[in-house]
């Protein structure tokens, strides 16, 4: 291997690695009838534990009747979620996804619906700008409480719940939350009311910080949570970075329309219906040596206190999957929120597997036998590319002997090698790129499966053979010691692609000539490549491994049965033809042709020019 094929190689390792661096409620009463609205006033009683009531009424300042008080829960709940709120500041103390799990509790087999929002890691403030200073909205204690809810979860109809927290003289704040029938989103609105005496003229400090709980396999991918967020003038999605190991923050001066904690399959959203937030200041910092409270994400956010006087203070909460077909309608750019791709292989995975991946879906319940299919038709889609890849290899395989015989005259001279090979391209109407072109052709495929299927929630906690979950590694052997890049686990299914690859690798050096001149062996990177994606691969989705298994199985199987049907003697008659055409004048040549025709003649040219400059000195 000469200096160039090791620089090659050592790129292609050092870009692959470099990407590998970089890729409890209270029970409730029931309800005697269907629909049920109930206006009632909370007592305000001192609480059993020992606290300085005096100083929480001072520090509540205009607000002191309310700093104290007894808290109560109330469950509103639809078929997909259950939100727990508290009169200890009108706010949401918790939410359960009923549908979902973590894998904790998928692993131990356990029917444990998944927290994704808990007072205990999820902490609220919500700062009025009082002339006596700032007052934590979610230390109060609403006094008057009005729930409309059904009795059955399961009936059609929205439910709400008000939060009154009534002062001297008219004056009130109120929280009303509305949750739908289905799906995963809670509307809220608060309205200042008769407050323009006590409140300053300044923007409302809404404070939102998560201690990201792990609810998959990998730590190290749950540790990749971050902070998204739409900005309202251009509607910019960005994000902080997913780094897992680092912590960075950003301030964020323009108006954002909504704000969003990412975690890599769940999602708690905070969107604004009227006036978008003001500003914000955002942090993520990872917990490396914490196994539960795993990473910090933190928004500090300005809402405008004229919409809150106004009745205009209207948001929304989403919590539920991180999922493209639930999310992509919520608000604009919300769907972002699910990492398809990068944006140059975006419309592929919008436009192509996304829907693909939805049809397959109302058709087989196995995710495996899923995966198996879509190969085979994203394969038979892309069959015209691989059969006219393969008539490439077979022209150039024909015309290895000339090319070995030029090696052989002409020797270690690059320049002139290549001068003669495009020469004899040129004869027989040849495109040595043509081969390549089909294979370029499918890497937006092969690129936008390795984006999609790490973000993809329809394979969570989906089972198939030894994997009992694609969306994570499959583990059949566990290391007592870790090796570097590769992990302390060994993936069946990665071995599985690695094995295959370079069984691809080899049945294709056979089919492929020897290409003289090249600065990096092609025949030996078919065998070294797929050993450093083993290393790549073994910790991401399983499901991901056996697509890959598949498509190289499906393919090794679409050559061997092209091979049968291309006839190397017509091809071969066919060049033949095709040199004697062009010869005479009478072919037509194609465009790359042309083009070496061209170049051939400037190189000519310029070495004719050379010549008599040296000469002439």
């Amino acid at each position: 291997m000469d200096r160039n094929q090791v620089t090659g190689l050592l790129l292609i390792i050092a870009m692959l690695l470099g990407y590998q661096f970089f890729v409890a409620p209270k029970i409730e009463p029931t309800q005697p009838e269907e629909s049920k609205k109930v206006t009632k006033t909370v007592p305000q009683t001192t609480p059993k534990a020992q606290v300085d009531t005096n100083a929480l009424k001072a520090a509540a300042g205009d607000f002191a009747a309310v700093a104290t008080g007894t808290a109560q829960d109330i469950v509103l709940e639809n078929k997909d979620i259950k939100v727990t709120f508290t009169t200890h500041g009108g706010k949401i103390k918790q939410v359960v996804l009923k549908n979902f799990k973590t894998y904790n509790s998928f692993a131990a087999n356990q029917n444990t619906p998944l927290t994704i929002y808990d007072e205990s890691f999820d902490k609220v403030s919500f700062e009025l700008p009082t002339t006596k200073g700032k007052i934590d909205l979610y230390k109060l204690y609403f006094n008057q409480v009005q729930v409309n809810k059904n009795a059955d979860p399961a009936k059609e109809t929205a439910q709400s719940i008000s939060f009154a927290l009534t002062l001297a003289n008219g004056q009130q704040v109120a929280q009303t939350y509305t949750l739908a029938p289905s799906g995963f989103l809670l509307d809220q609105q608060v309205k200042l009311t008769g407050l323009d005496g006590v409140l300053k003229n300044e923007s409302v400090q809404f404070n939102w910080s998560e201690n990201v709980q792990a609810t998959e396999k990998d730590l190290n991918e749950n540790r990749k949570a971050t902070v998204n967020y739409l900005l309202a003038e251009d509607e910019e999605f960005d994000q902080l970075s997913e780094n897992p190991s680092s912590a960075n923050d950003a301030t964020l001066d323009k108006p954002l329309t909504w704000l969003s904690f990412k975690k890599k399959y769940f999602l708690s959203g905070f969107i604004t219906k009227n006036q978008p937030i003001e500003k914000a200041q955002i942090w993520g910092t990872p917990n490396t040596e914490d196994s539960v409270n795993i990473k910090t994400l933190r928004a500090d956010m300005a809402l405008s206190l004229a919409d809150l006087k106004a009745g205009k203070g209207q948001y929304q909460w989403y919590f539920g999957p991180n999922d493209y077909n639930a999310i992509k309608n919520i608000a604009p750019g919300f769907g972002k929120n699910v990492k398809l791709s990068y944006d140059i292989f975006l419309p592929i995975t919008r436009y192509v597997f996304v829907p693909l991946f939805n049809v397959l879906e109302t058709i087989f319940s196995n995710y495996g036998l899923l995966i198996i299919v879509l190969v085979l038709i994203i394969k038979t889609a892309l069959l015209p590319l691989t059969y006219k890849s393969y008539v490439s290899m077979a022209k150039m395989r024909i015309l290895q002997p000339e090319l070995n015989a030029i090696k052989e005259k002409i020797g270690d001279d690059a320049a002139k090698l290549q001068q003669a090979q495009m020469k004899l391209y040129g004869e027989v109407g040849v495109s040595p790129l043509s081969g390549c072109v089909p294979v370029l052709a499918t890497m937006p495929i092969l690129m936008a499966v390795f984006m999609l299927f790490p973000n993809l929630i329809n394979l969570r906690q989906e089972a198939f053979l030894w994997a009992n979950d694609l969306s994570t590694y499959d583990s059949v052997l566990d290391l007592p010691f870790s090796i570097p890049f590769y992990g302390n686990h060994v993936s069946l299914f990665t071995l599985l692609m690695t094995i295959s690859s370079v069984a691809y690798g080899y049945y294709n050096n056979q089919n492929t000539p020897d290409q003289p001149g090249q600065p990096i062996d092609m025949k030996k990177m078919a065998y070294i490549t797929p050993v450093i994606f083993m290393f790549v691969m073994n910790s991401l989705p399983a499901g991901m491994s056996f697509y890959y298994f598949v498509s190289n199985l499906v393919t090794i199987l679409q050559q061997i049965g092209i091979r049968k049907f291309v006839d190397e003697d017509k091809i071969k008659q066919i060049l033949e033809e095709n040199r004697k055409k062009i010869a005479a004048g009478g072919g037509k040549k194609s465009r790359f042709s042309e083009y070496l025709s061209k170049q051939m003649k400037a190189a000519e040219e310029m070495q004719k020019q050379e010549k008599d400059k040296k000469k002439k000195n």
